[in-house]
């Protein structure tokens, strides 16, 4: 790669150093008119761009107030949830300020949801009306025929909507196809269904004055966000406008030295989960930047980005990072116009972090955040000293302290594990309609329990350990699988890694590793526990290693899902499961 320019040669700078105040001013706005406030201060600068597409912030303002009339008449109305079911593209950008325009409220959704998780989500949150792509369009029929769900009307639309016809075959879609898999989401509709094409209602809303907009409050609900249900049923996290105006005005802070209306961000990670939502979309608005659109994670997608529109900011997640650096055009590629990259959604390995930083000459700097934070709370500083494995302080107007981990009102010592709680204007609102479960997070002053093991040392640096349901409990000693994982991670061999805590009669738990390997490459249970021996204490040496041919099992962002694992051990356990010397492989 070619190696960008040290901070230190640029005007960027931490928020957290040389006396810069760690507050923001919390603006009393709404994204709606976050929005138009940015549309009127660079009307003709780009806002987003989708392969061959590119919109101002002017011409995008044209299409959500169309949009939003479209929406009107179909009978949307404020306070009515609109669930989302698409990838990153300018339909999904103009369908959320549409939305929010009306004071209607976005449930975003995973397109790779299955029809049960679909029909969950639908129903939880009550959403009449669902704008998805025409590939998830099954998933939302059979989502309705369930009875479970209110949903009265569907607008579909395709990838290619918004290509220039010159440019469709760059997702190998030619327009025939296109207007085939179109007209296919007309058959499969249900008799009594109302289904309409997102074009159509853009140009029906385009037939009338634009005049529909609804001034909501900026602590009115924005967003239902769902939690990717690693640690049970999937509930809605109420995110105000308040909320998500903020924590873009924090990233801002964060961002010493941006320069509003000239930042250019690559937005891979998807927009229906918090880190892309905010970091991507909001952010990007925040600083009126020209937000690039990629619809999923391609190595090639991105590099092309980067080399055809030269970023500035580029958010990701450790799978992105490592294959980027793994990829033979790593050599070659130039990154000369990166000036932050941040890393979050899971733990950032310093082998991986140093790997970056020697081969771009650029801080690979980690951040941390809940989708029940809008997400960030904490973030590495920019252009400071790098500290692998810390999630760094807090980010501007955010407290965070570490508490006993069975008893939130009694602090720990500087230096010492318990569970991490933060208070900040990005908190949320609670869980749609589930006080049980808000009250079992937010406290009565406003902190939240995070459910993640951490520690802050006296400088109030922090630094995640693991989460607390994950704590493996071997012996009366307490195995954080995280650790465990970096250190398996160490060998060249191993691609991916998990750790879990199984039964065991002696132990109560023992700790089982779930290994995946690089392409070629081959190792021994033998050889891996001799690694591991090495770097850990032998309460924490993994007792069982399997291997696995398949990549493991994932939510989110790439994040591995141990929850999963640990499912599928119990359904399998049996007469002998739990033995502390037992040797698994597979394929």
């Amino acid at each position: 790669m070619t190696k960008a320019t040290t901070y230190a040669d640029k005007p960027w700078q931490s928020s957290y150093v040389d006396g810069v105040p760690t507050d923001v001013e919390i603006p009393d706005i709404t994204l709606s008119q976050l929005f138009e406030n940015i549309v009127a201060r660079f009307p003709k600068s780009p806002a987003i761009s989708f392969f061959g597409t590119t919109l101002t912030y002017g011409a995008l303002s044209q299409q959500v107030g169309a949009f939003a009339e479209g929406l009107a008449k179909l009978g949307v109305r404020a306070g009515d949830r609109v669930a989302l079911i698409l990838p990153n593209c300018p339909q999904h950008v103009i369908a959320f300020q549409a939305v929010l325009r009306l004071g209607a409220i976005v449930a975003e959704a995973n397109p790779l949801y299955t029809e049960t998780e679909l029909t969950h989500q639908l129903a939880d949150c009550g959403a009449e009306y669902v704008i998805c792509l025409d590939r998830t369009y099954p998933a939302v029929a059979a989502a309705r025929r369930s009875g479970r769900t209110k949903v009265r009307e569907v607008i579909a639309t395709s990838i290619p909507d918004f290509l220039p016809k010159k440019d469709q075959l760059l997702l190998r879609l030619p327009i025939a196809k296109a207007r085939r898999k179109r007209a296919e989401v007309v058959t499969e509709l249900p008799t009594d269904a109302r289904a309409h094409a997102f074009l159509d209602v853009l140009r029906t809303g385009r037939a009338t004055p634009v005049s529909t907009s609804v001034q909501a409050a900026a602590s009115d609900v924005a967003v239902l966000l769902y939690t990717t249900g690693t640690t049970g049923t999937a509930k809605g996290a109420m995110l105000t406008h308040r909320n998500l105006v903020v924590n873009g005005e924090q990233g801002r802070a964060w961002i010493v030295g941006a320069r509003p209306g000239h930042e250019v961000l690559i937005a891979v990670l998807p927009m229906f989960h918090a880190y892309g939502m905010t970091l991507c979309m909001i952010q990007g608005m925040v600083l009126g930047a020209h937000v690039v659109l990629l619809p999923k994670f391609d190595v090639t997608m991105v590099f092309d980005a980067i080399a055809k529109h030269r970023p500035t900011l580029f958010p990701g997640v450790p799978p992105i990072y490592q294959a980027l650096l793994d990829s033979p055009r790593a050599r070659n590629a130039d990154l000369t116009s990166l000036r932050g990259c941040l890393s979050g959604a899971m733990k950032l390995s310093a082998d991986l972090q140093q790997r970056w930083e020697s081969a771009t000459g650029m801080p690979l700097v980690e951040g941390y955040g809940m989708t029940e934070t809008a997400p960030l709370t904490h973030a590495c500083p920019l252009g400071g000293a790098t500290r692998p494995g810390w999630i760094g302080l807090p980010v501007p107007s955010t407290e965070a302290k570490i508490v006993d981990s069975e008893d939130c009102t009694k602090e720990m010592p500087v230096g010492e594990s318990g569970e991490l709680m933060v208070r900040g204007p990005q908190v949320f609102a609670g869980y749609w309609e589930n006080p049980a479960a808000t009250k079992a997070t937010l406290t009565a002053d406003g902190w939240i329990l995070t459910g993640d093991i951490a520690r802050m040392d006296s400088g109030g640096w922090f630094e995640i350990v693991d989460r607390k349901k994950e704590i493996i409990i071997a012996g009366g000693f307490n195995i954080y699988p995280t650790e465990i994982e970096e250190v398996l991670l160490g060998l060249a061999e191993v691609a991916e890694v998990a750790v879990i805590g199984v039964p065991d009669a002696y132990r109560g738990e023992t700790v089982k590793a779930f290994l995946v390997l690089r392409p070629g490459a081959s190792l021994t249970v033998d050889e891996v526990r001799a690694y591991a021996a090495k770097r850990l204490s032998a309460y924490k040496v993994p007792k069982i290693i399997e291997f696995r041919t398949k990549p493991l099992p994932k939510v989110g962002v790439g994040k591995v899902l141990r929850r999963a694992l640990r499912d599928e051990e119990k359904a399998g356990a049996g007469e002998g499961q739990g033995g502390s010397e037992r040797d698994a492989a597979e394929g």
